[in-house]
């Protein structure tokens, strides 16, 4: 249970520093891709699924919220 903490807490701070940085679609897809393959491997699901579900949401991301922009 520990260890889950620590992954979900790294996994919050990347989504939240994401920000500094990503100003292109491709930018925010690979922290995107980067934040679902971690938050999959913490919860015991597919990674594979989690960074190309994370990936197409950290793209389509401004498209949708102002908050990626």
């Amino acid at each position: 249970m520990q260890k889950f903490k620590l992954i979900a807490l790294g996994a919050i701070a990347a989504i939240g520093l994401s920000g500094c940085f990503a100003t292109t679609d491709l930018d925010r897809a690979a922290v995107g891709a980067a934040v679902g393959g971690v938050g999959a491997a913490a919860v015991g699901g597919s990674v594979a699924t989690g960074v190309v579900a994370g990936a197409a949401v950290g793209a389509l991301c401004d498209e949708f919220l102002t908050v990626c922009n």
